[in-house]
Parts: C-alpha cells; structure tokens; sequence
C-alpha cells in the first residue's frame, strides 16, 4: 500500500553529505527531496540485537538524521553469532553504547540518542512520540503489544519483524494511517500465545544470517514509509523461509473482534508471563544450584532430569543428569514409570521449561519434585564454571 511521505524535507544537505549520499540522489524515486526526508527523519528503534543491528547500521548509513536505540542490555559473547554490530571488545557493555559507537564509525551525520532503559508503561508513549518511525526489533510478545499500544496512542507509524531459527516475519502497522487504511499488532494477533507455546531465540535458536534478511527488509520499509515511496507493507504479511528460500505474502484485515485500545496495561500479565513466577515457593519449590551440589556430593538418592532439547544436550550437560525432554516428561506415558515417592530436581537452561514440568506433575500427585533454579545457567555459574555456556 502506498503512502504519502511520514516527514518533510526540511534539513539542507552539505557538501559532505551529498558526496556520501550520492547513489541515492541519483535514484527519480529518492532523489534530493527524498534524501532531505531522510535526514529530516526520526526514528526509534527498539532492541540493538539480532533484528535491530543490521536495522541501525543500514539506516545509519541511509542517512536518517535522528536515530533512537532503547535497549538496557549488555553485549553477551552469545549475542555475537547474529548481532553484527557488536563486537568482541563490546562484550559486558550496553548494548545501546556499543551500536551507537558503532553508528557513528558508519556515519557521523547521524545523530544518536540513546534510552538505556527497559522500555514499559510508566515511560513508553513518552519516548515513543519523540520520533516520527518506531521499528520494533524485540523477542517477546509481551514488549510487541506494548509498542503496539504506545504506537496507537502517540499516532505513530511502526514496522515490525519477528525471527525465529529459519523463519522471518516482517510487516507495517498504523492505526492512524489516512484514508481508514489503518492496522495494528493486535489486528494479527488479537490475543497473545500461552507463555509456553512462545519460546524465545535463547530457547530455541536462530540462524544468525536470517537476521540480516529480515532486518534489511525491515530499514527498507523504514525508507520507504519516510520517503514516500513504493508500496509498503501495510496490510499485509511477508513470511520468509531460510531453508527453502521461499516469501509468502499474506493479506491483513482488521480483526473483527478488537477492543479500542485507551491505555497502557500490565503486559507481562496479559501475556501470562506472571502465571509461573508468582506461585512460588508453596506451588513451585524450587532448588539452587548449590543446594544441588550438596546434595550430590552427600549421595543422596535422587532423580536429576533435564528437560531441554536433545541440541541443548548435546551441547551441554550435568554429570548424572537423565535426559527426558518437556514434550516427553509431560506424558502420562513416562510419568507412570517415575517413583512419586522419589526426590526429583528437574532442570532446562533458566528454569522456566522445568517450572512447567513441575507444575504438570503436580496434578499427578507427584509431591517431591523440585526445579533448578536457573537453570544449567545457574549450574555452570555457581558450580561448575567449566562447562561451556550457551
């Protein structure tokens, strides 16, 4: 769907900048008029990792004038194999210090303005309306529908895109958008998925170069909605697949069903997230990591069970852990063969998967069940720092 340009082309371009955005200039589309609007342009985007680094260097590069990086993490050597804007030396900094001093090596016409904070309720529509574009580059779907929402309630216009092991998904919403056209997240997803069936990319994995192709379609439709040109992806859907090579385009209507969105809600509620974390320590007793030990070294008799998936495993594992995946371990089929009567500390890698195990055996009447807290995270930080970490 075609739109009319977001910004106007008000900032005058130097010497300096014509030079270094002279393909550009020579594009009938783009132009100097399109140029201007870039640089005229402010755009926040939400997350410096896998979607949000090749999403920040290309539009660095592009020429936006004003570019917003909210993240309150820190570079993690994990983070590495997909986050392109990081760097070896850039381990244990803030993510939005290390993209920035990486922006402005691309490009020092960009001016760089960094919220090194959780974006949440108390402070999202302040930052959201400060720019004119919010690309939304985050992993979980609790921060989507509150970008989603502070997006509906500012006016602004925001693309978004999703990745997950070889699949990529990327579209444009806005409520706001003239002529009635608009859309919003919830118009794709009225409700949020159970917490379980919505593993992140540290759970489940993700080839690091899907983030480039996602993330260039990403800054691409960022272009396209400042300058005005092309059809956007307003309205519909691209899903991308790695192994096949494959797009898929799907038409977005507005969801029957939807309720105006007034405010700002608890989002971590909304998506069930509080539901396992909040029913501790009576409902979900739980073990530390050195708690473990202990009881390992003293011999007592015990069942460790690891929940995760063969690839983490296979990665990484505790001596005398039994390996039983959570798709498994929630059968009847293998809770009939355990001993209710025995201990049994469950474990997957920060202790979420285990925490859902548990909570299923209970209903079993399987009584003497605790999960690791932590995880084999919390195991390899607290016990065994030789083991690899992932």
């Amino acid at each position: 769907m075609q739109l009319p340009p977001l910004v106007n082309p008000v900032e005058e371009l130097s010497k300096q900048e014509i030079s270094r955005y002279s393909r550009h200039l020579l594009i009938p589309e783009v132009g100097l008029a399109g140029q201007q609007r870039l640089k005229s342009s402010k755009v926040l985007v939400i997350g410096a990792g896998g979607l949000g680094s090749p999403v920040l260097m290309y539009l660095a590069a592009a020429g936006i004038g004003t570019l917003g990086i909210i993240d309150f993490d820190v570079v993690d050597e994990s983070n590495l194999q997909r986050q392109i804007i990081h760097r070896q030396s850039d381990i244990g900094r803030l993510k939005s210090e290390s993209a920035r001093d990486a922006i402005l090596e691309i490009n020092p016409h960009v001016c760089v303005r960094l919220h090194s904070e959780r974006l949440e309720a108390s402070n999202a529509e302040a930052i959201i309306a400060a720019y004119d574009l919010i690309v939304d580059g985050t992993d979980n779907f609790a921060t989507r529908y509150l970008v989603n929402d502070a997006c509906v309630l500012t006016g602004k216009p925001y693309v978004w895109g999703s990745i997950f092991r070889f699949e990529g998904q990327v579209s444009v919403f806005w409520e706001n958008a003239p002529e009635g056209v608009g859309l919003n997240y919830r118009d794709l997803y009225p409700e949020p998925p159970p917490a379980e069936m919505a593993p992140s990319c540290a759970e489940g994995g993700v080839l690091g170069i899907l983030c480039a192709s996602i993330g260039a379609m990403m800054a691409t439709e960022a272009v396209k909605l400042i300058t005005g040109i092309g059809e956007t992806m307003l309205g519909r859907l691209a899903v991308y697949d790695a192994l096949d090579m494959s797009y898929r385009f799907i038409p977005l209507r507005k969801a029957p069903t939807t309720t105006p969105i007034t405010r700002l809600i608890d989002y971590q509620q909304f998506c069930g997230i509080n539901h396992n974390t909040t029913a501790q320590p009576e409902s979900v007793p739980t073990i530390s990591a050195r708690e473990l030990k202990a009881i390992k070294d003293q011999g007592t008799n015990m069942q460790l069970i690891d929940v995760r998936g063969i690839e983490e495993w296979n990665i990484v594992h505790i001596d005398g852990a039994r390996h039983i995946p959570k798709n498994r371990m929630m059968s009847k089929e293998v809770l009939s063969t355990l001993n209710k009567e025995d201990l049994i500390v469950l474990h997957c890698k920060m202790g979420m998967r285990s925490r859902d195990v548990l909570v299923e055996m209970r209903k079993y009447g399987f009584i003497n069940v605790k999960s690791l807290e932590g995880g084999i995270l919390a195991w390899i930080k607290d016990v065994d720092q030789s083991l690899p970490s992932y």
